[in-house]
């Protein structure tokens, strides 16, 4: 089984930027109750798309320059990488077909 692996500041080039498959990266925080709504659904579209899409959680209180890099204003936050480049974003909690759409766009 695989679940979202985590990255940091000192991780996030590798992991996110310079990663082979696509990426959706979880910009959550431990206080934020609609970031915990939505864990076990990421963890669930973790095994789904093993092989295919990378998915990651950033800790935006432990990891405040990927936070300001990438412009979040609010959490949760779920930005979608392809080659290095952020291709879209959803901010807020949101139901399974909304990210998984998301996450096909980034198959094609």
């Amino acid at each position: 089984m695989r679940s979202p692996a985590s990255v940091t500041d000192a991780t996030f080039q590798t992991e996110v930027l310079d990663a082979d498959l696509p990426v959706v990266v979880d910009i959550w925080a431990t206080w934020c109750g609609p970031c915990k709504q939505i864990a076990p659904l990421l963890e669930q579209l973790a095994v789904e798309y093993d092989g295919r899409i990378k998915i990651v959680k950033l800790d935006a209180d432990q990891n405040p320059a990927a936070v300001v890099a990438a412009g979040v204003t609010s959490i949760p936050t779920l930005s979608f990488y392809k080659n290095g480049v952020r291709n879209d974003i959803l901010i807020g909690a949101h139901p399974k077909t909304v990210i998984t759409e998301k996450m096909e766009a980034l198959l094609a």
